[in-house]
């Protein structure tokens, strides 16, 4: 039995303390994005918080909370990359964001009727601390993978957030809908809402733990022509101008974050519209809520599969496969009309959004200097901060001038051709190379 789960667990990339620590950061912050960001709270601040504003309006406040918060991780993620890597601090970084997001998502158990204000100012803290806190999170992963072990671990951590997330959401539905069943009823009716949330704050704390205890913070290390005496900041603002021009050196990796920004708009938008789309069809809430459980659990498996393929076929192959199935799903939404077609989309989605999100990940990861991991994913994040703003702009707009969003909905063909034509591009081997030949002339200071 102990060799068997060893063995499994070697084939997940999980047989060490400091994977399965690394990984369940995955687990942990997963919960923020299922019941916060996606379903639970955006409701609630519609129907609740602000109900006494006009609908309308709810839904730009609550859209353009998301935006700042999105603009802001911008901005901070790239400075504050080279920061973490000139002065090793990853993980200081990792748990600074973490904090943060984790103590304003406790503060929304106190967010009630009228509360809009506190409610934004709340979200948008939120999601600067967990997209913040994830920029250091996926820096770490060349750092902690072994030789060929990228593409796996980094699918066993997407498959691990399914598992968090899908988990603690089936539970937070179940006392929202059921309070009796945990001696809820009689009190507030907020009050399984707001616990959800501060349910969310503590899970994403406990499970953040391994990975503070058990994932070493990476060596610090030296380019020939910087210097350990000097002043953290300017190094910082030196790395940053270099990372600019380092991009355009790195060519496989700057074609993967320009391909990135392209496909992952498209998938975004998908994620972040399907509710509403949904919504416009008539399908009841309960029917949209059962879509996103069968992508949290489906998603697993179809993760961990993503990861072992690519030892066989690669992923940039798997990844271009994944935006073809993309595409697919673009053209079947324009036909969808009844219920049954929306829950086998939401089940064609689960097969290829972790792992096509997964392998991009480590696909990055693999072409670029392990030294600036945190500058490189940084420019990752920021290319997938503004992604969550274009392609719903898009959406949006062909909405406005189609009347239609149907029509709007195969706009996103646009991303998924372009992104994989740009990824076809992309020489592996050759960024590879590029990468190790970048660390050959570094200088460690342990």
């Amino acid at each position: 039995m102990a060799r068997e789960a060893s063995r499994i667990l070697g084939a997940l990339a999980l047989d060490r303390p400091q994977t399965r620590a690394w990984a369940l950061y995955d687990f942990a912050n997963s919960a923020v994005w299922t019941t916060v960001i996606t379903a639970v709270y955006p409701v609630y601040f519609t129907q609740v918080v602000a109900a006494d504003l006009d609908p309308r309006k709810a839904t730009q406040y609550h859209s353009l909370a998301t935006t700042i918060a999105l603009v802001l991780v911008a901005l901070l993620s790239p400075f504050l990359g080279a920061l973490a890597d000139v002065r090793a601090r990853k993980k200081r970084f990792l748990f600074g964001f973490a904090g943060l997001g984790m103590a304003a998502t406790a503060s929304l158990y106190f967010v009630d009727r009228g509360d809009w204000r506190l409610a934004l100012a709340l979200f948008v803290l939120i999601n600067v601390g967990v997209a913040g806190s994830v920029t250091f999170y996926d820096a770490l992963l060349p750092h902690v993978a072994r030789p060929g072990e990228l593409d796996r671990l980094s699918s066993s951590g997407f498959a691990l957030g399914y598992v968090g997330g899908g988990l603690l959401l089936a539970l937070n539905l179940c006392w929202i809908e059921r309070p009796e069943w945990f001696g809820l009823a009689g009190g507030s009716d907020t009050l399984p809402v707001r616990l959800s949330f501060l349910s969310v704050a503590v899970w994403w704390a406990v499970f953040s733990v391994p990975l503070w205890k058990r994932v070493p913070e990476p060596v610090l290390a030296f380019e020939p022509d910087e210097s350990a005496a000097a002043e953290p900041l300017r190094t910082a603002l030196q790395r940053l101008g270099q990372t600019f021009r380092a991009l355009r050196a790195h060519r496989d990796a700057f074609l993967l974050l320009l391909a990135f920004l392209l496909y992952n708009d498209g998938i975004l938008t998908i994620i972040r519209l399907a509710a509403a789309y949904g919504s416009q069809h008539g399908f009841p809430q309960g029917l949209l809520i059962r879509a996103f459980l069968v992508v949290q659990f489906v998603g697993i498996p179809c993760s961990i599969l993503f990861g072992k393929l690519a030892r066989r076929f690669a992923a940039k192959r798997l990844i271009l496969v994944s935006l073809a199935v993309y595409a697919v799903v673009a053209i079947l939404a324009y036909r969808m009309r009844t219920e049954g077609q929306f829950l086998a989309l939401a089940l064609l989605v689960a097969t290829v959004q972790g792992g096509s999100q997964a392998l991009s990940r480590s696909l990055f990861a693999a072409l670029i200097p392990k030294h600036k991991s945190a500058e490189f994913f940084a420019f990752f994040g920021v290319g997938e901060k503004f992604a969550g703003i274009f392609g719903p702009f898009l959406f949006w707009a062909m909405s406005e001038l189609t009347g239609s969003s149907e029509q709007a909905i195969l706009s996103l063909l646009f991303f998924f051709v372009a992104g994989a034509l740009l990824l076809s591009f992309v020489d592996v081997e050759r960024g590879r190379r590029s990468a190790r030949e970048a660390e050959e002339t570094l200088r460690i200071v342990r």
